[in-house]
């Protein structure tokens, strides 16, 4: 079970996530870091792990006022062998290729964002493109085509349920486990709600490989000792 940290950046500061809604979003205070500066708060958590990826939320690129790409690029290059999964709200092919400038980057096509068919089948096949699949509650957000074809999926696709991001309500174990009987041998991320290993263990009995993580590591119920064991299996 590979867990992946989740930086959320506005107006060029790491914001603490609460159930998706975004205008909530205030700065972060953690022990991890004696800021909210995005590298400050990068480098907190690679003390705290050796982590092979992070995921980068862009929320000012996602809602469309301007973007944070310095303090991106400032990350990729502060930690070179570490993997970025980047959400910045991407739209089209031309956004993305970008960002795959940078070596180390990986780019997230959210369900909620996502163009044209082109934009779709360029997701496919392209193995540093990851597919979020967007959720609100009972709402898909997205094409009811792209939920309903997993054949479409790229290698990687994350279940990424907002009403339970920073609400430590616990994942959704039933939405991830019905994706995951669809998704074959594709490598699949849950996202929202995880609160300790004992989440991440029911996770990984319902066919997620991996999660995306925020509270449960700032607040220490995910500690060094836990992802250590975690990377160990």
């Amino acid at each position: 079970m590979q867990v992946i940290p989740v930086i959320d950046i506005r107006n060029g500061v790491v914001v603490r996530a609460v159930a998706g809604r975004r205008k909530d979003y205030a700065p972060i205070v953690t022990p991890l870091a004696t800021s909210s500066a995005p590298l400050d708060v990068a480098s907190g958590l690679m003390s705290l792990h050796c982590f092979n990826a992070l995921y980068i939320a862009d929320l000012d690129a996602i809602e469309g006022r301007g973007d944070n790409r310095a303090s991106i690029r400032a990350i990729a290059e502060g930690f070179p062998q570490l993997r970025l999964w980047v959400d910045a709200g991407l739209r089209r092919v031309a956004e993305a290729r970008d960002w795959l400038e940078m070596d180390n980057v990986d780019v997230v096509f959210g369900s909620e964002t996502i163009g044209s068919p082109e934009e779709i089948a360029w997701v496919t096949e392209n193995a540093r493109a990851i597919l979020s699949l967007d959720f609100k509650g009972r709402l898909f957000l997205g094409p009811e085509t792209l939920l309903f074809s997993p054949e479409i999926w790229p290698r990687r696709v994350i279940v990424m349920t907002l009403h339970r991001v920073g609400a430590g309500a616990g994942p959704d174990l039933a939405r991830v486990a019905h994706i995951a009987a669809d998704a074959g041998d594709r490598t699949m991320i849950a996202a929202g709600g995880v609160r300790d290993m004992a989440d991440l263990r029911m996770l990984e009995r319902s066919g997620a490989a991996g999660a995306l993580v925020a509270t449960a590591l700032h607040d220490g119920r995910l500690g060094r000792d836990d992802l250590l064991r975690l990377s160990q299996k």
